[in-house]
């Protein structure tokens, strides 16, 4: 599809069509304005109707109004071409009292040696379309576009949420957006285009009280008929040329009605319609019993009923065939399988028995979610949060294995990271989840729980109060991606576990194409592999990434001679990533909000600092330790409530055992010592931490 010739010819036969679409467009105001020959107005007429039967016909295979957008655009095209033809044949009517052979075919086969039928037929065809299909369809559009603008702000929210979350990529969270936009002005333009199609219906009435009174006035006191002459010729060519163009007209009209209540689909019109409508054969046995009936009541027609009755129980057995040997046709493949699976040779091997770094387990009720018949599904998001997460902190993440747990109950899931569950949780795979991080105010009927990610109240609610919640701007989330949002945040807390001697070795692989000097100078001659990977541990540990793996290996070719203490290491690596660090703690003005340690507090520390093979850890007396955390919680709670990003800023000799003794207590809080914050850096005190 590359090859410039093609992309040539399509450019050239795209302005083709440009052009002979604006030609077409502009001749409308030719047809109106000059008289038409009848037989030129036929071949109009036959082109007329042809365009309408192609719009209805296209509608039926139309999946969503996303691929018909410039249908009102065409709604409002052919109604002027049936205005101009309609005007083009009264010309013709009333000059010389012929319009030529597609009208007066028209008249003469409905019409038939009466006119009065004719009229009548006619009558019913306008009534047919003004009052049923085109105000049913201008509702319709109206009602749609108004819902689709109210719902826009919450769909927008659950595209953000997608994105950021990394669900979907911000290409695709684009094309959503787009088409967010495109079909709310669909529905905005069919609403005003559906009126010109109840003016031309008015119109056409009009025109055709014109033709029949003003041809018999003018022709009858011309002398060319007698009053009854003029009234039968006249009448057969007025009725043949309403129905030349109400007959287009209600076609296009049903044409609008049929693509504005379409919803969106995978199939077409008529797979949607027959498999929904006949795969139940007890309801064709039902219907069929019941037609049996009527066809033996006195005084009912027997044979349409009993012939309806028969086609209906053949068509019942027919679809449970059809569907019995579908079921069977799965079992047998499925026992073909088992059978193959037993019969081949079982090779034993030491990964077999291993546990996964990290595994889902769902029960039986949620495994639809990971079903691969769905566009969206389980297995296919998280590959795009594993990707979303190397970009982001810059490991490589081993596959997460998805499995059935039987055992469990229907909608729970559980985490697991190495075996061993981290967190687990329970979805309703037909609610929504509506969150809101200040509280749901507004009543909202639906199941009460916490949004399992971060800990915010939410509600599991039906459709209905999904829109309730989607027009009071709260944050809706489908079940699947509350898990995978839930599964990314456990993967972000637990990178440190996830990252093995293996995946380092692989990081190491990725850069020696490029970086091959400062790989083979570090390891092994200063440190091995295994070095390497607890450093990188640490740091994925207080959420540092380890995307400038460069950096880190050169810091580490620096200072590896000097000591191999993985906790000194990575201080060293700290401080060279000390634009990284500081750059996800800054606020919206770029400033560093510091909580500073008070220079007691860190002589106290510093004094009782004892080496473990965990780490640095300060031994303080418990009351000590209380009055040190009291004081960390009142500064970050007030903090947090004027809603201002803050870290807890040390010397650098007690950095560590700052942060070893906070983590547990306080695992979200950042510990920063003076030798990772940028000279260039804006910093601003907001509290102190004492022990007082």
């Amino acid at each position: 599809m590359n090859n410039p010739a093609v992309k040539s010819k399509s450019a050239a036969l795209s302005n083709y069509l440009n052009v002979i679409i604006a030609f077409v467009v502009v001749s409308i105001i030719g047809i109106i304005i000059i008289p038409m020959p009848p037989f030129i107005l036929d071949i109009l007429l036959v082109v007329n109707i042809s365009l309408s039967i192609t719009i209805l016909v296209l509608t039926l295979f139309t999946h969503s109004v996303l691929e018909f957008l410039s249908f009102p655009t065409l709604l409002l095209v052919t109604t002027m071409i049936r205005l101009g033809l309609n005007i083009s044949s009264t010309r013709l009517i009333l000059s010389i009292g012929d319009a030529g052979s597609v009208i007066e075919t028209f008249g003469s086969f409905v019409a038939g040696d009466n006119y009065i039928v004719g009229a009548v037929l006619f009558i019913i065809i306008v009534i047919v379309q003004i009052l049923v299909v085109t105000n049913g369809a201008s509702r319709v559009a109206e009602v749609s576009a108004r819902f689709t603008l109210d719902a826009m702000p919450g769909k927008q929210m659950a595209i953000d949420a997608d994105l950021n979350s990394g669900l979907i990529t911000e290409e695709l969270a684009k094309s959503r957006r787009s088409n967010l936009e495109k079909e709310a002005n669909f529905y905005g333009a069919m609403d005003g285009a559906s009126k010109f199609v109840k003016g031309d219906a008015i119109a056409g009435i009009i025109i055709t009280l014109i033709n029949l009174i003003g041809g018999i006035a003018i022709h009858s006191l011309q002398g060319s008929y007698t009053i009854g002459e003029a009234l039968n010729h006249f009448g057969q060519l007025t009725i043949g040329d309403g129905l030349v163009s109400q007959i287009p007209s209600l076609l296009i009209s049903v044409a609008s009605g049929i693509l504005v209540t379409r919803t969106a689909n995978e199939k077409g019109f008529g797979d949607t319609i027959g498999g929904e409508l006949f795969h139940t054969p007890q309801v064709m046995y039902i219907v069929a019993t019941l037609l049996a009936i009527f066809a033996l009541v006195p005084g009912f027609p027997f044979f349409p009923f009993i012939l309806l009755a028969t086609g209906l129980v053949v068509a019942g057995y027919l679809v449970g065939e059809s569907q019995r040997t579908t079921v069977q046709e799965d079992l047998d493949s499925q026992r073909q399988a088992a059978m193959q699976q037993e019969s081949a040779p079982v090779e034993e091997s030491a990964s077999q028995f291993q546990v996964d770094r990290i595994a889902v387990e769902l029960g039986y009720g949620l495994i639809p979610l990971a079903s691969e018949e769905q566009e969206s599904n389980l297995t296919s998001q998280i590959a795009a949060i594993r990707k979303q997460l190397s970009y982001e902190m810059g490991i490589l993440l081993n596959p997460i294995r998805i499995r059935d747990n039987l055992q469990m109950s229907q909608y729970d899931y559980v985490i697991k990271i190495k075996g061993n569950p981290v967190a687990s949780g329970t979805l309703y795979p037909d609610k929504f989840l509506v969150v809101e991080p200040g509280g749901i105010e507004d009543e909202i009927e639906g199941i009460e729980a916490k949004e399992p990610a971060f800990g915010l109240d939410a509600l599991w609610v039906n459709e209905r109060n999904k829109e309730i919640a989607e027009l009071n701007d709260y944050t809706v989330v489908d079940p699947l991606t509350v898990l995978v949002t839930h599964v990314k945040e456990k993967m972000k807390t637990n990178a440190d576990e996830l990252l093995g001697r293996q995946e380092v070795k692989e990081l190491l692989e990725g850069l020696k194409e490029d970086y091959n000097v400062v790989i083979e100078e570090l390891i092994p001659d200063i440190l091995q592999l295994g070095d390497v990977q607890k450093v990188l541990q640490r740091l994925l540990r207080e959420y540092v990434p380890i995307t400038d793996l460069v950096t880190i290996l050169e810091t580490l070719a620096d200072y590896g001679n000097t000591t191999k203490d993985h906790e000194t290491l990575t201080e060293y690596v700290r401080q060279a990533l000390k634009r990284t660090i500081v750059r996800e703690h800054l606020d919206d003005q770029g400033t560093l909000n510091v909580l500073a340690v008070h220079p007691d507090v860190e002589e106290r520390v510093s004094s009782s600092i004892q080496k473990s093979t965990q780490g640095s850890i300060p031994v303080l007396q418990p009351q000590e330790v209380n009055r040190l955390f009291d004081s960390i919680t009142q500064q970050s709670t007030m903090l947090s409530a004027r809603g201002i990003p803050f870290v807890l800023l040390t010397a650098p000799k007690i950095r560590p055992a700052m942060k070893n003794l906070l983590s547990f207590n306080f695992p979200e809080l950042a510990v920063l010592s003076l030798n990772e914050i940028p000279n260039d850096s804006a910093i601003e005190s907001v509290g102190t931490v004492t022990m007082t």
